[in-house]
């Protein structure tokens, strides 16, 4: 598949990318780009595209990366709406953990009353015994 992504060319700490055309298994550093459609410099904030060679490997099926997504957005090449590149900063919960926690709070509940004073878990106690019985026969 191919890939209209950054190229990071620059020295340290002085960032500077091309805007290539290349296969989405090669990294970016290897070269193998099939053509160059601009340069951006983020700190300078110059950027010179070829919009019609943009459109028309589009067009040609290559898609592009989300950060020259929302570039080109912002810089009018295409419409549409930015995406959000961040990544998330907490995984998504699974349910099958929640399923386990409960069970371990429903074990952690009876040990709570067992740590409460003996006074107040006496009279606890006896309306639990009453109730039982008479729940009984009318089951």
């Amino acid at each position: 598949m191919l890939m209209i992504r950054f190229q990071r060319v620059g020295r340290t700490n002085d960032p500077a990318f091309r805007i290539s055309v290349m296969e989405k298994e090669r990294a970016a550093k290897t070269g193998g780009i099939l053509e160059q459609l601009g340069t951006y410099n983020p700190r300078s904030k110059a950027f010179a595209v070829d919009a019609e060679k943009v459109k028309g490997w589009m067009a040609k099926g290559a898609q592009l990366t989300g950060s020259v997504h929302n570039l080109f957005i912002e810089k009018g090449i295409i419409e549409g709406k930015k995406m959000n590149v961040l990544p998330k900063k907490t995984p998504p919960k699974k349910e099958e953990p929640a399923a386990e926690a409960a069970p371990a709070a429903e074990a952690a509940a009876p040990a709570e009353p067992a740590e409460a004073p003996a006074e107040e878990s006496a009279p606890e106690a006896a309306p639990a015994e009453e109730a039982k019985p008479e729940e009984a026969p009318a089951a």
